[in-house]
Order: structure tokens, then C-alpha cells, then sequence
């Protein structure tokens, strides 16, 4: 499905009067969606969703956050998550991921977190998002990334970025990775969930459900060379089927297969 299709009448570039106009062209052409201008009466009249630099980020905007502030990659640390690299690998996640894996492919990338988290642990990770939009906002994050100090002290690059169905793209992977993380889009428990992060709700509003994470799994399982690891809401059944172990964490859990 091209970009055009995915976000026809859902999303827009603005371009709020501040700096060279070229990216925000160069970034609706890239997305196929239409410039417009904060200037121009009646702007926000056409589209849900906005994308457009602020605060030397690209961030995305629904009408209420256009004049609260938008929503970017926070690279960051999570509360909660050690801001030392590498930081130790507890928790569930990293005992989900095993303790011989060196070497990681995120399939879901979504807004990055689990991503920025794995990548902080030590792990060498290459990420794969499908979404355009997500993608563009990956890319503006990772290279944010790459200018802070720590980063740059220690010599490190920030994790490697495909945009593009990741059921395609794992099939062409140079080097068979130890584990594919998988974190699909699940349908809500209950149609409206006052617990549902606004960036997830926006997300969800965006680009719907992952109808196809069956064929996701199934392709991740071919991919890996060791394990697949996926996360999933505590109410969702296992998506491969009886998973090798599980690992509980707060109102979700990790499911691992291990490749036979």
C-alpha cells in the first residue's frame, strides 16, 4: 500500500512560516500528502494529523496538540531505564531476548521506545517500520540520537533504519539475525480505554490494526536465526501458538519461540 493511500485525507506537512520552506516540500512529496501553510486561513480544516519541525524535532500534531506540542521519537530513556550504556539486561524484556543474543532485528518499530531500550542494553539492532510517517519521525529521532554526547564518546552509531514491509524486507536480510522482536498493533480490549497512550491512540487512528501479523510471525520465524521474541497485552492469545517461555511483565507479556 503506497503512503498516498495509507494517509489520503488523514495527514498533511505544515509549514508554520519559520525557516527554509524546502524539507517540509521535500518531506510531502517523500510522504505524497499536501503542504500546507499555518498562514493560510482555514489550514486546519482538511486533515486529522500534521507533520512539521518544532523545537529542532519533527513532531506530529492532531488539532488539540497543534497548540500544546506535538509528539516526537523521545530518545530519551524510559522511566525507570538506566541511562548508562550498556545498560544491565534485567527485566523481562532482556530475559525474553536471551542472554547469548547479540544481535537484533526490531520488525514493529513504532515510535521507537522498546527499539531506543534494546539498543541501550548493548544489543546491535537494525529496525524495520512500514509506515512512512513513522519512518520519517524514526529517522529525524535516530538522527538526534547520533549528536548526543554519550553517543559520540563512545564512538557508537545509532541503530540501522528500513523503511518498508517488514515481511518483505526479512527475506532479504544479508545476515540472519539471533532474535526478531515483534510488538503488532492489537486490537483494544474495549473500544475506547481511558489506560490507552494518546500516541498509541494516533497511532491506531493512522494506520489501523496489523491485520497481517500471522504472516509477519510467520516470516520472522524463516528470518531468525535463534528466537523470535513477541510482545503482546496480557488478554491476547500467544501469536505463534504455545510459546517456548514466556516472560510477564506489567499488563503484557513476552512470548519466545525458539527456532528448531
Amino acid at each position: 500500500m503506497t503512503a498516498a493511500h495509507l494517509y489520503t485525507g488523514k495527514l498533511a506537512v505544515l509549514y508554520e512560516n519559520h525557516g527554509d520552506p524546502l524539507p517540509f516540500q521535500q518531506l510531502a512529496e517523500q510522504l505524497d500528502v499536501p503542504l500546507r501553510n499555518s498562514s493560510v486561513t482555514g489550514f486546519d480544516q482538511h486533515e486529522a494529523f500534521f507533520l512539521s519541525w518544532r523545537d529542532g524535532c519533527l513532531k506530529l500534531f492532531d488539532h488539540e496538540l497543534l497548540k500544546k506540542g506535538g509528539m516526537m521519537v523521545e530518545i530519551e530513556p524510559r522511566q525507570g531505564e538506566q541511562r548508562s550504556w550498556p545498560a544491565p539486561k534485567d527485566g523481562a524484556l532482556a530475559k525474553a531476548l536471551g542472554r547469548k543474543t547479540k544481535t537484533v532485528v526490531d520488525a514493529t518499530t513504532g515510535w521507537g521506545q522498546d527499539s531506543l531500550h534494546i539498543f541501550r542494553m548493548g544489543y546491535e539492532l537494525l529496525c524495520i517500520e512500514r509506515s512512512p510517517l513513522m519512518a520519517a519521525l524514526l529517522a529525524d529521532g535516530f538522527k538526534r540520537l547520533a549528536q548526543q554526547d554519550w553517543l559520540l564518546r563512545l564512538q557508537l552509531q545509532p541503530p540501522g533504519l528500513l523503511s518498508g514491509n517488514a515481511i518483505v524486507l526479512l527475506e532479504t536480510l544479508a545476515v540472519q539475525p539471533d532474535c526478531i522482536y515483534l510488538d503488532p498493533m492489537f486490537p483494544p480490549k474495549r473500544k475506547k480505554s481511558a489506560l490507552a497512550k494518546k500516541s498509541m491512540m494516533i497511532l491506531h487512528d493512522l494506520l489501523g490494526d496489523d491485520d497481517d501479523k500471522e504472516q509477519l510471525f510467520a516470516a520472522a520465524l524463516r528470518a531468525t536465526g535463534k528466537r523470535v521474541v513477541v510482545k503482546s497485552p496480557d488478554y491476547a492469545e500467544p501469536l505463534g501458538g504455545k510459546p517456548s517461555e514466556s516472560f510477564q511483565g506489567k499488563l503484557l507479556r513476552y512470548d519466545v519461540y525458539l527456532k528448531g
